[in-house]
């Protein structure tokens, strides 16, 4: 019914403009009494075979939303009702800030992708705060942190670190972010000697925690044998907790969308089907070479229940569905979680 009837209805209005009246709707529904208990037992499939025991904490199921959808933390309680092992807000910088001049998200359906080039748009940690201490589920949480656009990448380490500060009691674990394409010279923290700096700074801080909580990292899919060998190093040496595997892509290679309408939409993060074969390539390659007890989360062109499979056979633990969430729709969890109990 989505897919036939509901996409292709949404599909007529600007991506951003789906998103925050489908954000009013949630709102709006989560608010009459009921009905969050009725999308839970609609969309929700449970089996005691699908927990995962990854970091020192206990999902459910091992299918998570990806950071981007709900920046501000806004739907928590409204989007765990559809079955999420677990949610990641953000990406959340220390300062509020507007992202990128509009139109910024844009769909590709003969491809089955979104580029977007949001520019860490969100309400300042502050905000995500506020609205996270007014949540009632106990779903995990992680908060995905990020440095403000003004902010010059050699004080970057002080962006995360308050993000970090304000977002600790609320959250399960974190994830430091250096992979987004969107924000300028951001993707040069993932060089080996900023990243190493970074990394240190935030797990020092953490350390000095009476229950330190699990540092994760969130890479691009871009970088190349070299780089991955470096990402591997710092990830062990630093002892960072876990990786997530991969943000949007650069490349526009093999779209099936006319260049012409690929050049006139310009930059941003690529997602979706393309991305597929990639991301998984990347967990593969991180596998191999971080053993096969290293944390990692898998993300990227998940988009079929096979997707989500192939993703935790390459050496995934956990998984998380973002444009493949926007194109299957919100039964697209339960499948994913049916298919990976019918494989156990």
């Amino acid at each position: 019914m989505y897919r036939f009837l509901v996409r292709p209805l949404l599909f007529l209005f600007p991506p951003e403009f789906i998103h925050h009246a489908t954000f009013t709707l949630l709102r709006i529904t989560g608010k009459i009494p009921g009905m969050l208990s009725l999308i839970e037992t609609v969309f929700s499939f449970r089996d005691q075979k699908l927990q995962r025991k990854l970091l020192g904490l206990t999902f459910p199921n091992p299918v998570g939303l990806a950071a981007g959808f709900d920046k501000n933390a806004l739907l928590i309680d409204e989007l765990a009702a559809f079955g999420f092992g677990f949610i990641e807000i953000g990406t959340l910088t220390p300062k509020s800030q507007p992202g990128n001049d509009k139109p910024r998200l844009f769909r590709l359906p003969a491809d089955q992708a979104l580029i977007n080039r949001m520019g860490f748009n969100n309400e300042g940690v502050q905000e995500a705060v506020k609205h996270l201490k007014r949540r009632k589920s106990k779903i995990l949480v992680g908060g995905n942190i990020g440095k403000n656009k003004v902010t010059p990448n050699e004080k970057a380490f002080e962006d995360y670190t308050q993000c970090y500060e304000s977002l600790y009691p609320h959250v399960d674990y974190f994830v430091v972010n250096v992979s987004s394409p969107n924000t300028p010279n951001l993707r040069e923290l993932q060089e080996k000697e900023p990243l190493k700096k970074l990394l240190n700074s935030v797990k020092a801080l953490n350390q000095q925690k009476e229950k330190p909580k699990p540092i994760l990292l969130k890479i691009a899919p871009d970088l190349n044998e070299l780089q991955l060998n470096d990402v591997v190093e710092i990830l062990l040496e630093t002892k960072t907790d876990g990786v997530i595997a991969t943000n949007t892509t650069i490349s526009r290679e093999g779209l099936v969308t006319h260049s012409e309408a690929i050049s006139a939409i310009g930059n941003g993060g690529l997602s979706g089907k393309p991305l597929t074969n990639r991301a998984t390539q990347v967990i593969s390659f991180l596998r191999s070479k971080l053993g096969k007890d290293f944390p990692i989360i898998g993300v990227g062109g998940i988009m079929t229940a096979e997707d989500a499979i192939e993703k935790l056979e390459a050496g995934a633990d956990l998984i998380q569905i973002y444009t493949g969430f926007i194109y299957e729709g919100p039964g697209f969890i339960k499948r994913i979680n049916r298919a990976v109990t019918n494989r156990l």
